[in-house]
């Protein structure tokens, strides 16, 4: 797409020279072998024992772009990271989880104009609306940053400026089409039908304009080394192979300021630009670990274990910032994560096409933990997925209100009315001389789905680390319904009605400790009617470790279940539309 009149491409009159690879702060960086990877874990901080037990977790996602309120789609990558925060607190690593706004955009400025109000008048409520949203749906971030935050300012300031000593930053005219809807310019490439494909309802601008830029053209050879020596600094590894296609065609320098603009942080020594997007936003993640204000609690928590991101930022995140860091003399995060997206009868889900779920009408639907539970569950992380009410509502009966909510409410119904809920000891293991073979079987199915549910999770594959729980729940109501307890219990065979029911007890230990990162206030419920004493705390940290806590027979001896409640009432009402438009917005009030 051209201008109207105009051959020119994208950037086609700007300054791309490249200097020599290896010079400067990047070339001591190749030199101290400080690229990150997932095995030998290049780099080093201080105080850190690896991931494990005593160790720390720095966990971030992409910020996100103030709006009145967050529909499902937008919760889908925070939910996601919020699990693995809360895996890694289980585990037993210190963990520190960020997110936040990026409140530094064209659109914000446009839109307070038109209202005609200050910028900070808009995102102000709005960011509030979004942090709210976070809390309701159990989000345990450690901060909520905003880029209009004093020391993210510092932050921003900082990083341009070692840019600017390692001579990366000059001065060139620019001009493209660019999207409002997600603060970029767009290639030719990019633009389908004279349209962002991610914002078709909105129209491009054509942008010319003096601004400053950022050599990322310096750092080709430095990031091809990067991808060959640590090819998992971006995963999974289809999205990796799309920005290997951007590494090969070559990279061309970026625009860092704009002129057109005053609402953002001043251009180091410019006062007429204001940082743009990339030294701003992706800043933020030095920010949340103490750059530059605190070098102590920078080196303890820096680099980050983890960018989680969606899958339209990967250039971004995984060429545009690892060149920053390398400019900058600072070390590369261990990994960046890119998810897919939610499809909603296979359109991604966005505002401007108006086929969103609205976060009310879902958590009306599934309440919170059923909503957590079902966009991890349905869709797979790494890759995204389709979805619709009506296939969140079967998956919400099938696994959640039959699966599970049926195991442990037949549990403690039967423990009351058979033990009057005081329950025998369970031997270790469930493999004495005298254990039923079937106790046995189960007790390996609990330790082969631990394993199986910790390889998934430090992969970020939640759908298989559930698909791993479900196994053992369906083994679970198998082994009730192979060794009958209520006919044990008619027939007064106690000895052995209270070995099963101790069994099947512990089976639902173990899967309120596996829920935990997807289900939080289920699985506190869930515990309690067990009662089991749950030794870690509302955000999963302070526990003796999850291995521990998976350990067949581990529970504690001679316990007394608690009261029985439902966990996930079963939904009986189909949402409207189901079988004819979007079933978007679904009939509130279901879940009584």
């Amino acid at each position: 797409m051209r201008k109207p009149g105009d051959d020119r491409r994208r950037g086609r009159d700007r300054d791309s020279a490249a200097l020599p690879a290896g010079s400067g702060a990047q070339g001591a960086l190749l030199a101290q072998g400080a690229f990150p990877c997932r095995g030998g874990r290049g780099g080093s901080r201080r105080g850190r024992s690896g991931r494990g037990v005593n160790g720390r977790f720095y966990l971030t996602t992409a910020i996100f772009y103030p709006s009145p309120a967050p529909p499902l789609h937008s919760l889908f990558e925070v939910i996601g990271a919020d699990v693995l925060a809360r895996y890694h607190r289980l585990v037993g690593d210190e963990t520190r989880f960020l997110t936040g706004m990026d409140e530094h955009s064209a659109n914000i400025e446009r839109l307070a104009r038109e209202r005609g109000v200050e910028p900070h008048a808009l995102v102000d409520p709005w960011s509030d609306a979004w942090r709210l949203a976070f809390d309701r749906f159990a989000i345990t971030y450690d901060r909520f940053i905003r880029t209009t935050e004093p020391d993210h300012i510092r932050a921003s300031v900082e990083m341009v400026r070692r840019a600017q000593e390692a001579g990366d930053i000059y001065k060139s005219t620019y001009s493209g089409w660019y999207c409002t809807g997600d603060n970029e310019f767009m290639t030719d490439a990019q633009i389908v039908d004279g349209r962002c494909p991610d914002h078709p309802t909105l129209e491009l601008q054509w942008l010319e304009e003096e601004n400053y830029f950022f050599r990322l053209s310096r750092y080709q050879e430095q990031l091809e080394q990067l991808y060959r020596e640590h090819p998992s600094f971006c995963e999974p590894e289809h999205f990796r192979n799309e920005v290997l296609g951007w590494l090969r065609e070559g990279l061309r320098d970026f625009s860092v300021s704009r002129a057109s603009t005053t609402w953002g942080i001043p251009f180091p020594g410019d006062d007429g630009h204001r940082i743009y997007v990339w030294f701003d936003a992706l800043t933020n993640y030095l920010t949340g670990a103490g750059f530059p204000d605190d070098p102590e609690q920078f080196a303890a928590w820096w680099p980050a274990d983890e960018h989680v991101i969606g899958m339209n930022i990967t250039r971004f995140h995984c060429l545009y910032w690892p060149a920053m860091l390398m400019s900058a003399g600072l070390p590369l995060p261990r990994r960046v994560f890119a998810h897919g997206f939610m499809t909603l009868r296979g359109e991604k889900m966005s505002k401007t096409r108006g086929n969103v779920i609205p976060l009310e009408d879902a958590e009306a639907l599934f309440g919170v933990d059923g909503v957590r539970y079902l966009v991890m569950r349905e869709i797979a992380f790494d890759r995204g997925g389709d979805m619709t009410l009506e296939s969140l509502v079967r998956r919400y009966n099938a696994d959640l209100a039959n699966d599970i909510g049926n195991l442990v409410q037949r549990t403690v119904s039967m423990a009351h009315r058979y033990l009057g809920g005081l329950l025998p000891p369970l031997a270790s293991g469930g493999t004495g001389d005298d254990a039923n073979a079937a106790d046995a079987r189960l007790a390996e199915v609990a330790a082969a789905t631990a394993e199986s549910y910790r390889q998934a999770m430090e992969q970020l594959r939640f759908d298989e680390a559930l698909e791993a729980v479900i196994g053992l729940t369906r083994a679970a109501n198998g082994y009730a319904e192979s060794q009958a307890p209520w006919t044990l219990g008619r027939a007064g065979q106690e000895e052995r009605l209270g070995v099963v029911l101790a069994v099947m007890v512990e089976a639902c230990r173990i899967l309120g400790h596996l829920l935990a990162p997807f289900t939080p206030t289920a699985s506190a419920i869930l515990h309690a009617e067990l009662g089991v004493p749950v030794t870690y705390d509302a955000r999963g940290g302070g526990g003796p470790g999850l291995a521990t806590l998976l350990e067949w027979g581990t529970g504690p001896a001679g316990r007394r279940t608690g009261t029985p409640q439902p966990l996930f009432p079963r939904i009986e009402t189909s949402p409207p539309g189901a079988t004819s438009r979007s079933a978007a917005t679904p009939t509130t009030g279901l879940r009584s």
